[in-house]
């Protein structure tokens, strides 16, 4: 097995050992005899090393889906990591339940979600799980985590934090049932619903249209789109002082963050670094669509995303005093 095969960049090396978890027995028992490992998912966030990996890799893929609703509570769903996320949101849109609309889209696996606390279009995952089930590497037992506990914050947890003690084995996320999505307060999607920002929309519509939104900038997995062969956004967006805030040009765009720093849109500091889609290094290139994807546009290394990236890096930084981090994971390679 390769990592080319497993995951969505379709670049990587030749695997030692390969276990497909197929079931939280499989997994546990992974777990219990295997300590060093490579735990993946869905492979979307994730680019890996051309040379030959001599380690194990153990990929989640668990299914199931457990549904406990009341009218006080709503819908309580339990769903275990291996399964696709977006089936996952596509399930509970039929269902009439809201809260994961606007997340419709996102590549990878259940998993997932808590790990990086995705986020797209106004929401993140924190805001609807309701608990995080887990094996804890170093008690060698299952734990189970309250949102509360997860130390959620911009793309990251105490999952990230410390990826080498736990796994995650199911998600439980508290929806709401009815018609109407979350209240839509990105100003993009509101434009393309029809609506003011903060009203809502059918949660059916919603999905329709941040699939729309994802599949023009080359967010949608496609086997005949190369922008497609990406890991989503490579960088994450930067969160600045005051001070730099006010050192950049007032175009630039900011979100105030709650302690006082500020977030920035990292496509628009790229774009305004002369950093242009469809630029290529090597066979990577950046998307034609967005330029926060670096994808796989032609026959590409681990080694040629790596030196985009990097060149991407320094563009930014040159122009603005901005160092761009990563959101992508790497193994058996580095930026």
């Amino acid at each position: 097995m390769r990592f080319a095969d497993l995951t969505t960049f379709r670049i990587g090396g030749e695997i030692a050992q390969f276990i497909d978890g197929t079931s939280e027995e499989i997994i546990q028992h992974t777990l219990q005899n295997f300590r060093e490992l490579q735990i993946i998912g869905g492979g979307s966030n994730l680019l890996a090393g051309d040379e030959f990996f001599s380690g194990t890799v153990l990929r989640m893929s668990n299914l199931g889906s457990q549904l406990d609703y009341d009218a006080c509570s709503g819908g309580m769903i339990t769903v275990a990591a291996g399964v696709e996320w977006d089936d996952f949101v596509a399930q509970t849109v039929s269902a009439g339940f809201s809260g994961l609309e606007t997340l419709s889209g996102i590549p990878g696996r259940v998993g997932a979600a808590p790990i990086q606390n995705i986020g797209a279009y106004g929401q993140e995952a924190k805001n609807v799980i309701a608990r995080v089930r887990t094996w804890d590497r170093i008690e060698n037992q299952q734990q189970t985590f309250t949102a509360n506990q997860c130390g959620f914050g911009y793309r990251t947890s105490i999952f990230k934090e410390k990826p080498e003690r736990y796994v995650i084995l199911d998600v439980t996320f508290q929806l709401q049932r009815g018609d109407l999505s979350i209240p839509i307060t990105y100003p993009e999607l509101a434009r393309e619903l029809g609506i003011n920002e903060g009203q809502r929309a059918e949660i059916a519509t919603v999905r329709q249209k941040v699939l729309e939104i994802r599949r023009r900038k080359g967010m949608l997995l496609s086997d005949s789109d190369r922008d497609t062969w990406s890991a989503g956004s490579f960088f994450i967006n930067p969160s600045v002082s005051l001070e730099v805030i006010n050192s950049l040009p007032a175009a630039a765009p900011r979100w105030p963050n709650s302690d006082g720093s500020f977030k920035l849109s990292a496509a628009w500091l790229m774009e305004n670094s002369g950093i242009k889609k469809g630029e290529q290094s090597g066979g990577a290139g950046i998307s034609t669509k967005h330029v926060l994807a670096l994808t796989n546009a032609s026959g590409a290394k681990s080694s040629d995303v790596l030196t985009l990236a990097r060149r991407c890096q320094r563009g930014v930084r040159e122009k603005f005093g901005i160092t761009l981090e990563p959101e992508v994971r790497f193994i058996n390679c580095s930026i």
